[in-house]
């Protein structure tokens, strides 16, 4: 399917293109002229071999893996060699092949490549699992990357096969039971546990898989690569092995910090926008104060106060704060509001200003919590080494946070 595909697409290339001319030659150029018996003939021969190049040098039609992906690649393809083409033109001033042809071959050919593409993915029906996953770990790992997968995966992925370690380990000369049932399955993607990594006949089959195209990725790389995370029972070994900007790379955290003033200080203006609305609203179904501020930890384990609109009734005096739920019967009608539109998180331009707080980072939580957190998950305490954030990668993949078994993940 995908061979005939990869034909379709030149073939359609050779015929835009050396139609278009034909039709300009005949139907357009005035007078009209022979297109055979002139150098353009040449010259459309030398654009067919740039688009050629470029829809093979972007992976059309076979590797894109989404439609926005084909689009992307369809553009950049026929649009590259269009530029080129015309570059050159100008370099030399001379019109080598007519606008007609070059802009009108590239306009046309864009949806020809999404055509082919489709085509080469049966219409997008193999993509969704077009990464088939060998894994070689425990049940209950395996059992848990099924579920995440399931789940929120980044990149279209299905589990085909998990083997224990003794099932995929090589007994003599010519043994080889990971690559045969590698090749029967149809696998692409290859995943090795921590013992699997440090076995030699397994390390060994996964190279030669890898030789033949074949990904190989620890489990820990998956994770992150097709899952936006990493596993805790990987967690202690990779932790520390990354580079940290804002300690490792002086500049790096001094531009951060300026970008996050600037765009705090864009932000203002809305903020202070803001403020006549939920004065109002405040009045009609939120009665009580304007702002609400909590101690939190942030960089290095300094403690701060963050600020946010307030959008839950005052809890009595000296009661502990416990953990928020999206549905908690605290929140009050109009801070619902507030919540569901992140309204309350503007006041929090002014904790960035001041430099408690950064645009991007790991939210900062109150003291107790940073107590018990640092004594239950590994390597909790990592994240105060950086400033927290108004926003950060868990808000964007996970959401909200109502339990130590929600802060865990």
């Amino acid at each position: 399917m995908r061979r005939l595909a990869r034909l379709l697409l030149y073939f359609g290339i050779v015929g835009v293109v050396l139609g278009l001319s034909v039709f300009h030659a005949r139907a357009i150029a005035n007078p009209p002229y022979s297109y055979q018996g002139t150098s353009r003939l040449g010259w459309s021969i030398v654009y067919i071999v740039l688009l050629g190049l470029g829809a093979y040098g972007v992976g059309l039609p076979d590797l894109p893996r989404s439609p926005r992906s084909a689009l992307l690649s369809s553009l950049v393809a026929a649009g590259g060699a269009a530029l080129s083409i015309s570059v050159f033109q100008l370099f030399i001033g001379d019109a080598l092949l007519p606008r007609f042809v070059v802009f009108g071959s590239a306009i046309l050919l864009v949806p020809w490549y999404l055509l082919c593409t489709a085509f080469a993915t049966e219409g997008g029906a193999r993509a969704a699992g077009r990464d088939r996953v060998l894994v070689i770990s425990d049940t209950a790992s395996a059992a848990m990357l099924r579920q995440e997968i399931g789940r929120s995966a980044e990149r279209p992925a299905r589990v085909v096969a998990v083997l224990p370690l003794e099932a995929v380990t090589s007994r003599g000369s010519g043994d080889d039971p990971l690559i045969e049932r590698a090749r029967k399955d149809n696998v692409s993607v290859v995943v090795l546990d921590r013992e699997a990594q440090a076995s030699t006949p397994v390390v060994a089959q996964a190279a030669q898989l890898h030789h033949e195209g074949v990904r190989v990725r620890t489990l820990s790389l998956f994770y992150e690569q097709w899952l936006g995370m990493i596993p805790m029972s990987e967690l202690e070994q990779v932790s520390l092995l990354f580079d940290i900007g804002e300690v490792h790379r002086a500049r790096y955290g001094r531009v951060k910090r300026v970008i996050d003033l600037v765009i705090a200080l864009m932000g203002l203006p809305f903020l202070l926008l803001s403020l006549p609305f939920v004065v109002v609203g405040n009045l009609v179904a939120n009665r009580g104060s304007l702002f609400y501020s909590q101690l939190r930890v942030g960089k290095l384990g300094a403690e701060f106060r963050i600020l946010k609109f307030r959008t839950m009734r005052a809890s009595p005096e000296g009661s502990p704060n416990e953990w928020t739920s999206e549905s908690d019967p605290r929140i009050t009608s109009f801070g619902r509001l507030l919540r569901v539109s992140h309204l309350d998180e503007l006041p929090q331009l002014l904790n960035i200003i001041k430099g408690d707080l950064a645009l991007v980072g790991p939210r900062p939580e109150q003291p107790r919590y940073v107590a018990e957190l640092s004594q239950k998950l590994p390597f909790y305490d990592v994240r105060h080494l950086v400033r927290p954030g108004l926003t950060g990668w868990a808000q964007v993949k996970f959401g909200y946070a109502g339990d130590e078994e929600d802060a865990l993940e």
